[in-house]
């Protein structure tokens, strides 16, 4: 048997479908080559004698996985959230993303980034650099490092920027990307680039057109922004009076899914029509309760687009969003549903914590491939947590105690996690 086959002994929780959790208590967890190969009560013959870690009760979960944050914006948490989206870019964000060019700045802020990146119950993510190279290289450097997979994006604007971020044109813009390209594509072991146009009003058509032929050479996925906030919706309407709706400003130029993978954030306002314009063309939608609420944007329903069989994950939004751990984006999520359940949509059932579960785990994760599952063939991303540190005179079911981690749990609870069959922390 390969040394690369081990187990982990412990109450193994995964998703057997959107509703349905699969809970076995005192089982065995198989990685063998990076891969799931199994859950069992007792360890089949063919394992025997094989490295296994007994974390005893703890709860051993798939790694989770963030559809959309910002890197750089981490240094800012908490920040202007009495404002709104377009304001609380313009005043905050851009001004601080700015000070990237600094490469000293980026290298000490991107290290405090990756390093609380590996010490949450994350494995994997979808990133958003800032539009300078070298800084974005840093950052995908230091999250290298930590062992976890993600894509991180050399961000694109060449207008309504401000006079320290914004590229000078198009064509600027896009040889920035296909240099940063051609120098990151097979640089790094965990990290990948993936194409990242702001949204766009920072995007011009030409700029778009570049970034299309450039997909279509590269073959990378790609993310942004979708119907956020109707301040932002109204002026992409003002700025492309051909479309239709929103998501027709990106499928016009071949940036909507199909054969470009996309992961758009938010869709707090998608219309009808965009709406089956991303069930179409596949598009993953990053479900993002924190930010949603912080900057005043709305309720996505997250519900609508589950049961219309539209990929959904979570996102955390650094820094709209504060907390960097998915398992705060799931209570979350729950929590707005309830709001919109009450106040928006009688009709429309909240979500449970199974669905949350779902879409921070196997929902999200499988814009990544076959990731976020414990079924046989996965990539073996795990976390074990420890809810010993949250004391109650309750013997409590499996189901409740990884209920009470979603909802009450830090950096502390975290045991161990793993990424692709190895161990980062």
């Amino acid at each position: 048997m390969s040394k690369q086959t081990f187990a982990l002994r412990g109450t193994i929780c995964y998703s057997n479908s959107p509703t349905e959790l699969s809970i076995t208590e005192n089982a065995y967890l198989v990685c063998e080559n990076g891969l799931c190969a199994g859950v069992f009560t007792e360890l089949p013959e063919k394992y025997a004698g094989i490295p296994c870690t007994d974390f005893g009760e703890e709860l051993i979960i798939p790694g989770l996985t963030d559809l959309h944050l910002h890197a750089p914006q981490y240094t800012f948490r908490g920040t202007g959230m009495d404002l709104e989206l377009l304001d609380w870019l313009n005043t905050i964000t851009f001004p601080q993303e700015a000070r990237y060019e600094d490469t000293d700045f980026a290298r000490e802020a991107y290290s405090i980034f990756a390093e609380d990146m590996k010490k949450s119950p994350n494995t994997r993510a979808c990133i958003f650099g800032t539009l300078h190279v070298p800084a974005t290289e840093i950052l995908m450097e230091l999250l290298d490092k930590t062992g976890m997979k993600t894509m991180v994006g050399k961000v694109n604007m060449d207008r309504n920027g401000s006079p320290l971020l914004q590229e000078e044109s198009a064509k600027a813009s896009a040889d920035a990307t296909i240099s940063w390209i051609e120098d990151t594509l097979t640089k790094f072991e965990n990290v990948t680039p993936i194409l990242t146009p702001r949204f766009t009003p920072s995007c011009s058509d030409e700029l778009m057109k570049r970034l299309s032929e450039i997909q279509k050479k590269y073959h990378l996925p790609m993310q942004s922004h979708l119907s956020e906030n109707f301040g932002e919706i109204a002026w992409v309407k003002e700025l492309c009076p051909a479309t239709h709706f929103y998501g027709e400003a990106y499928s016009q130029f071949g940036l909507f899914g199909g054969d470009c993978p996309t992961v758009m954030a938010h869709c707090v306002h998608s219309s009808d029509e965009e709406i089956a314009l991303m069930k179409k063309q596949g598009v993953y939608i990053a479900h993002c309760p924190q930010s949603n609420t912080n900057l005043s944007s709305g309720i996505a329903p997250a519900r609508r687009y589950l049961d219309a069989g539209l990929h959904i994950g979570l996102g955390s939004d650094i820094a709209a969003g504060s907390s960097l751990s998915i398992l705060r984006a799931m209570a979350d999520a729950i929590q707005v549903s309830k709001l919109y359940w009450r106040l928006a949509d009688s009709s429309v059932r909240p979500l449970t914590l199974e669905e949350a579960f779902y879409m921070g785990t196997e929902g999200g994760g499988s814009f990544f491939g076959k990731v976020g599952s414990f079924k046989e063939g996965y990539e073996f991303d795990a976390v074990v947590l420890n809810d010993s540190t949250i004391a109650s005179p309750l013997k409590l079911a499996p189901k409740d105690r990884l209920e009470r981690l979603v909802y009450l749990s830090d950096d502390r609870n975290i045991s161990a996690k793993y990424a692709a069959g190895k161990k980062i922390l």
